[in-house]
């Protein structure tokens, strides 16, 4: 459910579809065609992959002084409740 959401933020999945001209290796393009490889759906799936992976980073880098703010604090005084873990 999670990753729906995210995604929805990406871009608009119910959009309508556009056609594209793109140019690609001709050996690559004769062979995917052979295997009956739809070329719309696999392009697709590779930008929500590409959009997901920016996304991820572009999280990353904005909340890295958070992040490195919140180790140190780890690594100074250790984790909130450690002394009551079992594991």
């Amino acid at each position: 459910m999670r990753g729906k959401s995210l995604m929805k933020q990406l871009f608009d999945s119910k959009a309508a579809k556009q056609a594209a001209n793109l140019s690609i290796n001709s050996d690559l393009l004769m062979k995917a065609k052979g295997l009956n490889i739809n070329l719309s759906a696999t392009l697709e799936q590779a930008l929500r992959e590409r959009l997901r992976e920016q996304a991820r980073s572009d999280w990353v880098q904005n909340n890295k002084n958070a992040i490195d703010s919140y180790n140190a604090s780890v690594d100074a005084n250790g984790i909130f409740g450690e002394e009551y873990r079992s594991f």
